[in-house]
């Protein structure tokens, strides 16, 4: 019981990021490293990253940094993932995006509603007779404020983005990959004996 509850108090915030291949069903192998192992996965994103042809996962997970290691080695196995990494918040900058649908009639009647999303940074999107949507970024415990403080003001609908992260000490993906090109110049830049070989201790 002792072992873990220290294993609870340990527990942290950690953004992984992955760097991979377009494959089919991808998304699924790595959700399943997580979920065998009762992982919650906190966010989830995925877009293109600075390489073409080459993808990059975010996701964020609440464990021990003992098992993080573990868990690296576990992705980097899984076909098509080139390299994986993980970092605490501290050593990553993020932003969440979230809209906010609110009655037109309530932002022209109510300068709180105005000032609130104007102290927040939010922007209008869309404007309709009915109902504006505005948008805001930051961290989670911002865009959940403004939910707080416009539900009084009938709040119609939220949604939020999933996390994205760029690391701070960090040179690129890019940049090893041109100088890997320079050294090796090969037919096919990108082949898989490539990507291979660049990610042999590489560490962001």
């Amino acid at each position: 019981m002792k072992n873990m509850q220290n294993e609870e108090i340990n527990k942290q915030e950690f953004n992984i990021t992955l760097y991979t291949e377009n494959h089919v069903g991808l998304l699924s192998q790595v959700a399943s490293i997580f979920t065998r192992r009762k992982i919650n996965i906190e966010s989830l994103n995925t877009s293109p990253s600075e390489v073409e042809g080459i993808y990059r996962f975010n996701v964020v997970i609440i464990e021990t940094d003992e098992l993080m290691n573990k868990l690296i080695r576990h992705l980097e196995k899984l076909n098509g993932v080139i390299k994986a990494y993980y970092h605490s918040n501290n050593d990553v900058i993020w932003q969440e995006m979230a809209l906010y649908k609110m009655p037109t009639s309530i932002i022209e009647e109510q300068l709180n509603v105005e000032r609130l999303l104007r102290r927040y940074g939010a922007r209008v999107v869309v404007i309709r007779k009915d109902y504006t949507v505005f948008e805001a970024s930051g961290h989670r415990e911002e865009t959940d404020n403004l939910i707080t403080l416009l539900q009084p003001y009938g709040l119609i609908e939220f949604v939020r983005s999933a996390r994205v992260a760029i690391i701070k000490k960090s040179d690129g993906f890019n940049s090893k990959l041109k100088e890997f090109e320079r050294l090796n110049p090969l037919p096919d830049a990108y082949s898989e004996h490539f990507l291979n070989e660049i990610t042999k201790g590489l560490i962001v």
